[in-house]
């Protein structure tokens, strides 16, 4: 599948819309209007049926699965177009925050080498290169460089690039990859000679990033996805110039679960798992004997999720049987795995969330959950358990793959004050020591800013923790624009990273705050449970309840409240620009999930048969259909003032298509009741994550960031809570 072609966002707006069936506003009398139109979607009237009833869509015709509608395009040509005029006037500081973020950028850069097979591996970025140079040094890390991987050569020319799961063979002599040119993750699968430098006859379309070598360096383990649906279905086996076809390892048969496949730390098993949001079930294949069976490790059963790696002799799960926030458990190899054998090494606590476990030949290392933050916790094989110290009241570490389990144990480190540091421990002396911190230009110094943790209460009571940077001269008191952060699903956390393009906030007087809102993970497996399915809604007023205890506490002003979040982050944008408008004086909506029940209700769509456990099944269960349509962002729109608004898409985005987000504009465009900004702009050649590129992300970055400046300087449509 190609790109469609991409319309030139400089044609005028009243051609375009006429393209898209808008009718064309007519001629103003006297003198030229003072600003550019918006596009006026057509409402073509569209039945979207279901078991628990029947609602009219007028704006469903934006869906155009083929991406080469005239129609379709036209109309996005037509808001990108409008969006560019409305912004013109931040070009100039469009410019300024790009340079300063690439100010604060050290443009070549080299990452610290990892230990694989004989090779240091380490990728490298170069000034001017949008992608990062995968490189390794045989035997020494002063031996002559060896280039396997560059991007930029590789995706020279087009528009959009990205390669993932990148793997080396373990006989060290062959590369396999996979690449998308399109951005909606419908990779091929690529696989370099690294002695000749030659890119071999292995092409496969349709899979995903997970890749496994076998031990004999010839036998590449891969998935394939549903071309429509994009679910990850089918476990395949290659050998390299074998001559024979493909064969099938696994199919999984249940649409509501995706496999993958990877590699235990023994490198002695290939890993083959089928997953939902609530259920596990993983086969193994031993990586000497690779055409021998998937061999079941435990059995699927309802709400039991578990993942399980091998080293010493030995496999350790990570489990959830009686145990909500995980714990972690062994058994020999070489004989029955069932749960009934298992030894418990950590027990399950109430108060802390086994994230992962890392397996080194002299420790097992966990990230771990407990009062909101990740934590490392390190069980040494000689020793009594132990958690890292942090230096910052709100922050963020992790393990650091090791990619050999004899090597010292890395972690990473993080606050929003303080760079991304990587550190390794000797666990014998209990001696840390700095291996890199990320450079930060421009005169950065982490004493300048500082960090608060606080706690805001919800409707029903429960404590919300929220992770608050400021500089040091902004002060608390009620004066501050205030931008917060937040997600809130599928168990994903919102941790407290240092984001150096805050700083361009930061350093103009603003408040940055992300909100922990349920739905994550932070305060461990009941957090996420009381943010999904019928609790859906405690996501929304937990970020609420946030917002109105940090502008209670001065820590912005009320008229000068900004909000964002992504892809689910932006359902929970069009959650409580719905509910609470008058809280927000702008929104950066991203890629944003918006047309719950329609979206839910479509098996060809992308993801949705995967997550019925996240949101419910409106095609099966009427209480969930009707919850769900209470909190959709697309039906709830209703008369009255919004805040203004930048609405982000890419026209290839396969985790939320781009069509929810236009409608969502041209309902918004057609109900409100304000004058403020309402943009939508759709990237025409880019998916989900937007641009591939660093430089071209930063431009994106600067983007959002002007358009939060510029509305502050605007006139507010609509007065402030309490004002009215």
């Amino acid at each position: 599948m190609s790109p469609a072609p991409v319309l030139r966002t400089s044609a005028l707006l009243i051609l375009l819309a006429t393209a898209c069936g808008a009718p064309a506003a007519p001629p103003a009398a006297g003198p030229a209007r003072s600003s550019p139109q918006p596009p006026i979607a057509a409402q073509r009237p569209h039945e979207v049926v279901s078991p628990f009833g029947t609602r009219v869509d007028p704006y469903y015709w934006l869906r155009d699965d083929t991406r080469s509608d005239p129609d379709v395009l036209g109309y996005l040509a037509a808001e990108n177009a409008y969006t560019e005029a409305m912004l013109a006037p931040t070009q100039a500081l469009q410019e300024q925050l790009y340079a300063e973020m690439i100010g604060r950028l050290q443009e070549d850069d080299t990452s610290v080498p990892s230990l694989r097979d004989g090779y240091w591996y380490y990728v490298r970025t170069e000034k001017g290169k949008q992608h990062g140079i995968t490189c390794r040094r045989k035997g020494s890390q002063d031996a002559p460089e060896e280039v396997i991987l560059d991007p930029n050569e590789l995706g020279a020319g087009e528009a959009f690039y990205k390669v993932s799961g990148a793997t080396v063979s373990p006989d060290t002599t062959k590369l396999a990859y996979v690449e998308d040119r399109v951005g909606r993750n419908q990779f091929r699968l690529r696989v370099k000679d690294l002695v000749t430098g030659e890119l071999l006859a292995t092409d496969r379309a349709n899979v995903t990033p997970a890749l496994a070598w076998a031990s004999d360096g010839r036998t590449l383990f891969y998935v394939e996805q549903d071309p429509t649906t994009l679910r990850a279905f089918r476990v395949m086996r290659h050998v390299i110039d074998g001559g024979a076809p493909d064969e099938v390892v696994y199919e999984e048969a249940d649409e509501t679960f995706s496999v993958t496949v990877g590699v235990t730390t023994s490198e002695r098993f290939i890993s083959v798992a089928s997953y939902s949001s609530t259920t596990t079930e993983v086969r193994l294949i031993e990586a000497d004997r690779p055409t021998s069976a998937p061999r079941v490790f435990e059995a699927r059963a309802r709400d039991h999720l578990y993942d399980v790696d091998h080293l010493g002799g030995r496999f350790v799960i990570r489990t959830n049987w009686d145990a909500p926030n995980f714990r972690v458990m062994e058994v020999p190899d070489g004989g029955p795995t069932e749960r009934a054998r298992w030894r418990e090494l950590l027990a399950h606590r109430d108060d802390a969330f086994v994230d992962a476990v890392s397996l080194l030949d002299d420790a097992i290392a966990l990230d771990e959950r407990s009062g909101g933050l990740l934590k490392v916790r390190v069980l040494p094989a000689r020793g009594e358990p132990f958690v890292i110290a942090a230096d910052d009241p709100a922050y963020v570490m992790g393990v650091a793959a090791q990619p050999e389990p004899s090597q010292p144990l890395r972690y990473w480190y993080e606050s929003p004050t303080t760079p991304t540091t990587l550190y390794e421990l000797d666990l014998a002396t209990g001696e840390r020591r700095m291996l890199k911190q990320m450079p930060v230009l421009g005169g950065f110094s982490p004493r300048d800013y500082v960090a608060d943790y606080v706690q805001a209460t919800a409707p029903d009571g429960q404590q919300v923790p929220v992770t608050i940077v400021r500089r040091r001269s902004t002060t608390v008191d009620g004066t501050a624009p205030l931008l917060i952060r937040g997600y809130g699903s599928y168990g994903i956390s919102s941790d407290p990273w240092f984001i150096a393009t805050n700083l361009s906030l930061l350093d103009r007087g603003w408040v940055v705050a992300t909100a922990h809102v349920r739905g994550g993970q932070e305060l461990g497996r009941r957090w996420y449970d009381d943010g999904r399915m019928m609790r859906k809604k405690n996501t929304f007023t937990d970020f609420i309840a946030v917002t109105e205890h940090l502008v209670a506490g001065g820590y912005g002003a009320r008229d000068k409240v900004f909000a964002t979040g992504g892809s689910a982050g932006g359902l929970l944008m069009g959650a409580i620009v719905n509910m609470r408008p008058d809280l927000y004086r702008g929104v950066v909506a991203s890629v944003p999930f918006v047309d719950v029940v329609t979206t839910m209700l479509d098996d060809d769509i992308p993801l949705t048969t995967g997550e019925f456990d996240e949101w419910g099944n409106p095609g099966a269960d009427r209480a969930a259909y009707d919850y769900m349509l209470s909190y959709s962002p697309y039906d709830n729109v209703t008369a009255q003032g919004y805040p203004s608004m930048l609405v982000t898409t890419g026209l290839w985005d396969s985790q939320v298509q781009y069509f929810e987000p236009a409608k969502w504009v041209a309902k918004l465009r057609a109900t409100k009741t304000d004058d403020n900004l309402l943009l939508l702009h759709t990237d025409m050649a880019a998916g989900h994550g937007g641009k591939s590129g660093r430089y071209e992300r930063y431009r994106e970055i600067a983007r959002d960031l002007a358009f939060m400046l510029h509305v502050l300087e605007r006139p507010n449509a609509r007065a402030p809570a309490g004002e009215d």
